[in-house]
């Protein structure tokens, strides 16, 4: 297997020798001017690139390298940048990664720490590659499509993982868009009948005279229109799961028959006499509150004991902590590779408005919102107006100001809105990179 592509922007020749010598394990290209470094980028596609800031026709100014930053950043911004700066170019490299460099390093150099600098930047650049990859094909992992770092939501998905093998109805209570759907799909393909059929439908989607033949299905005559002997969806189930969503919309005279199912674990078409037994799991939603509606009198209190075996709670993502950040880069990633374009990054002031922003939507509004940013950008970021989003007021985090209570909450979100670069993390939060390892370990953060 060959070496690595690493671009090294540098006009000193001597230093030029220097990091030739000093990182003979990468294949070494070396550019000392803006135009051969954006021809070498072109040509060879590295995924690192070390550079200098002073480049010529001026190398005692930032200016020239700042704006080869920005060129590379928009023509390959998946390329890992690591600016090498004096201490009197300090506030520039600070700037530079701000902009988006990957890291910075000072000068003079210390050839085993940007040894390790560059390695980590190699392999954060396959782990990305690797990332967008498998986001093209059909993941093989039934929670694959849920994306958090929230605490609550990971809980959840240890609990779908011990439930899905039993028998047990599950009820699943959550807001609209909150990823209902995506809990039954996981809770069906971590189960035993994963090789049979999983068949949803909406309850609230369908009108209450067609309901009951959509699920329990009808004779040839039943009624006006039916013209031959249809299966309902209990029957295309058998031997599946039957998802049942927005049960809480369901007529009170249908909730009779789908109890005598649950209770006998047979059916009788629409227009028919004949008993058939089916063997399905039943996995249902809602995002009403089907105890006080018992209690009203609007759904019927044995069916909900009988649904409401196990009950998984889904938190709306207001309340996941970290994940508007984590949800919004993962949306992007996608839908940058769906419509062909190349990576765009947040606008501060976009990110901060995305976490401002209480999504009542959820998951299915944040993902509409983030496709349409990434269809109408017009340039390398994306915008506030892009989002169609209210400004946000970005949130200033710092360490040292809150209990050890809230570390964890804000190192997670920090962490997600720098999506996983530590150094603008632990910009972020005003402490040292070494500082925030320390912490990321304390609370077994990876």
């Amino acid at each position: 297997m060959g070496k690595n592509k690493l671009l090294v922007v540098e006009d000193d020749t001597g230093l030029q020798t220097q990091l030739r010598w000093s990182l003979d394990d990468y294949d070494v290209i070396i550019a000392g001017d803006r135009e051969s470094a954006l021809s070498q980028l072109r040509r060879h596609q590295p995924a690192v690139i070390t550079m200098d800031l002073g480049l010529p026709p001026d190398p005692d100014g930032a200016g020239e390298g700042l704006a080869l930053l920005s060129q590379i950043l928009t023509s390959a911004p998946d390329t890992k940048v690591i600016i090498l700066s004096g201490n009197q170019e300090r506030a520039f490299a600070l700037k530079a990664v701000a902009m988006g460099a990957y890291d910075f390093h000072q000068k003079p150099l210390d050839a085993d720490t940007l040894s390790l600098v560059i390695a980590r930047a190699f392999h954060l650049h396959a782990m990305q590659q690797e990332n967008r990859r498998m986001l093209q094909i059909q993941s093989d992992s039934p929670l694959a499509g849920i994306i958090s770092r929230d605490p609550v939501m990971l809980k959840l998905c240890r609990s779908v993982e011990k439930v899905a093998p039993s028998s047990a109805t599950v009820m699943l209570l959550g807001d609209s868009g909150s990823g209902k759907e995506l809990i039954a799909r996981g809770l069906h393909q971590l189960s035993a009948r994963q090789q049979k059929r999983f068949v949803a439908i909406n309850c609230a989607a369908i009108p209450e005279h067609l309901l009951e033949s959509e699920l329990f299905g009808y004779e040839k005559g039943a009624f006006t229109g039916a013209q031959r002997q249809t299966q309902g969806k209990l029957e295309l189930a058998h031997g599946g799961t039957l998802f049942l969503d927005e049960i809480g919309d369901m007529a009170l005279a249908l909730q009779s028959k789908l109890l005598r199912f649950l209770q006998e674990r047979v059916i009788e078409r629409v227009g028919g006499r004949n008993e058939i037994r089916i063997d399905v799991r039943v996995v249902c939603a809602t995002h009403r509150n089907l105890k006080a509606l018992a209690a009203e009198g609007g759904f019927r209190e044995d069916l909900y004991y009988r649904l409401s075996e196990i009950v998984l709670i889904i938190p709306p993502l207001r309340e996941r902590a970290g994940d508007r950040a984590l949800l919004a880069h993962h949306f992007r990633n996608k839908f940058c590779a769906v419509e062909s374009r190349s990576v765009l990054a947040f606008s501060a002031e976009a990110m901060a408005a995305i976490e401002a922003y209480p999504w009542p939507g959820n998951v299915r509004e944040m993902e509409n919102c983030i496709r349409r940013a990434v269809i109408m950008s017009d340039g390398p970021q994306i915008m506030p107006a892009d989002l169609g989003l209210p400004d946000g007021v970005e949130e200033n985090i710092n360490l040292r100001a809150v209990r050890e209570a809230a570390e964890y909450r804000v190192m997670v979100q920090a962490l997600a809105r720098a999506d996983g670069n530590i150094v603008k993390a632990a910009e972020l939060l005003g402490v040292s990179r070494p500082t925030l390892y320390d912490l990321m370990s304390h609370h077994g953060l990876k």
